[in-house]
């Protein structure tokens, strides 16, 4: 095993977990008839593996990745028409955040909540790493 000891002058990479919880938002998601005429909350959850480079944070929203640049992607997304899959709204999550090179893996949650009322919801997970 490879590992290198960083110097005092070279900071060790930092891993974050970025998370968003719970997202609950209306989409027009589903392959039937009677669900392209409408939306349905859908529930969304995101867990973002994050390593950062080596330059501090400083406190600065600049040098962090930004869980509200996923929010907004994720309503964009939502706001770019109907989607006929759970599975494909995932797969566009996990792509916006893998944009960010500083992303290392993606963990992502949908679910439709209104589909069955005996059901707290159903729907998908997908991972995926680089």
């Amino acid at each position: 095993m490879n590992t290198k000891t960083p110097t005092p002058d070279q900071p060790a990479a930092t891993r974050r977990h970025l998370l968003i919880r719970d997202l609950v938002v209306p989409c027009s998601i589903g392959v039937h008839e009677h669900e392209r005429h409408g939306t349905q909350r859908v529930r969304i959850n995101v867990r973002v593996h994050v390593t950062d480079d080596e330059r501090p944070i400083e406190d600065s929203i600049a040098n962090v990745v930004s869980y509200e640049t996923i929010v907004d992607g994720i309503r964009a997304i939502i706001a770019g028409g109907h989607i006929n899959l759970v599975e494909t709204l995932a797969d566009r999550i996990v792509e916006l955040c893998l944009a960010n090179r500083r992303v290392h893996s993606v963990w992502v949650r949908v679910e439709k909540l209104d589909l069955y009322p005996d059901a707290g919801g159903v729907g998908v997970e997908v991972e995926r790493s680089r």
